[in-house]
C-alpha cells in the first residue's frame, strides 16, 4: 500500500507518485468472474459524443464483485488480494467451502488464508458481512446497502468506511464519509473494516499520460475558447470569466456550489447533510 517516487530523470516524473502494490498476491485474475468492459469514447447510441472529458485509455476486463454478499452462513478463504483497474479499492477473492468463487472488496486487516462469512451468525471481524442489527453500535462498516437485498451502493471506494452512530425503530443511524448522517433500514446489509488501499489519495499522476491511459481525454479551459464554443470564451487578450452568476460548463451549469440533487423521495432519510456543523 505505502507508494514509491521516481528519480526526477523527466519533469513528468519529478512529482509523479506510484503504489508499490506489495499487498497484492497474484498477477492473473480469476477467468470465470472476467466480463468484457468495451468502451464507448463518450459517445452515445447515435455515435454523438456526449461526454467531452471521455476517451483513450487502456483495455480492461471487468470482474464481477459480490457486492450482495448472499452466501449466508457459508464459509470462504482468502485466496489472493488482486488489483482492479475498475476501481480504485483492492479486491480479494475468496473460495467458498460449497467450491463457488466471488470476488469482495479487500477491507483492512484481512490476509490471504484469513476465513469470511456472511450472515447474522457471522463474527464482528473485518469482511465479515451481516445485516445492520447485527452490528454493534459503534462499528466501522463498508459496502453498506441502500435497499435489502441490492446489494452495497455507500462506502465503496478506497480508504473509505462508514461508522454505525445508533439504533432506533427500524432505522440505523449511519456516519458517511463525507459526515453526512443518513438512516438505512436494519435489515440492510454491511460489510465490517474499512475499504483497503488507504494510499490511493496521496497518489500523483505527474503526467497527463497517465490521465489517458485511465481514459480521461484531456481538455483546455473555456476562457481560450470563442464565445460560440463556451459560455466563458471571447474578450481580448486573457479574460475573466466576466459572469454575475459565476463559472459554468459549456453547457450552462453552474459550476460552484450547485445542487444537483433532486430525487426529494429520500430526503427524509438524511439526517444532516455533509458539510453542515
Amino acid at each position: 500500500m505505502p507508494t514509491k517516487r521516481y528519480e526526477p530523470t523527466t519533469p513528468s516524473r519529478r512529482f509523479r507518485t506510484v503504489s508499490t502494490y506489495e499487498e497484492l498476491t497474484a498477477s492473473k485474475p480469476e477467468k470465470s468472474l472476467l466480463r468484457p468492459n468495451p468502451k464507448s469514447g463518450g459517445r452515445n447510441n447515435k455515435g454523438r459524443r456526449t461526454a467531452v472529458n471521455t476517451g483513450g485509455g487502456n483495455k480492461q476486463m471487468y470482474r464481477i464483485i459480490d457486492f450482495k454478499r448472499d452466501k449466508a452462513g457459508v464459509p470462504g478463504k482468502v485466496a489472493t488480494i488482486e488489483y482492479d483497474p475498475n476501481r480504485s479499492a483492492r479486491i480479494a477473492l475468496i473460495h467458498y467451502r460449497d467450491g463457488d468463487k466471488r470476488y469482495i472488496l479487500w477491507p483492512v486487516g484481512l490476509s490471504v488464508g484469513d476465513t469470511v462469512m456472511a450472515g447474522e451468525g457471522a463474527d464482528i471481524r473485518p469482511g465479515n458481512s451481516l445485516p445492520l442489527r447485527a452490528i454493534p453500535v459503534g462499528t466501522t462498516i463498508h459496502n453498506i446497502e441502500l435497499k435489502p437485498g441490492k446489494g452495497g451502493q455507500m462506502a465503496r471506494t478506497a480508504g473509505s468506511a462508514a461508522q454505525l452512530m445508533a439504533k432506533e425503530g427500524k432505522y440505523a443511524t449511519i456516519r458517511l464519509p463525507s459526515s453526512e448522517m443518513r438512516l438505512v433500514l436494519l435489515e440492510c446489509t454491511a460489510t465490517v473494516g474499512q475499504v483497503g488501499n488507504l494510499e490511493h489519495e496521496n497518489i500523483k499522476h505527474g503526467k497527463a499520460g497517465k490521465k489517458r491511459w485511465l481514459g480521461v481525454y484531456m481538455h483546455v479551459r473555456g476562457v481560450v475558447m470563442s464565445p460560440r464554443d463556451h459560455p466563458h470564451g471571447g474578450g481580448e487578450a486573457k479574460s475573466p470569466v466576466g459572469r454575475k452568476k459565476g463559472p459554468v460548463s459549456a453547457t450552462g451549469v453552474p459550476a460552484l456550489g450547485y445542487r444537483t440533487r433532486r430525487n426529494k423521495s429520500t430526503e427524509k432519510f438524511r439526517v444532516r447533510r455533509r458539510g453542515s456543523k
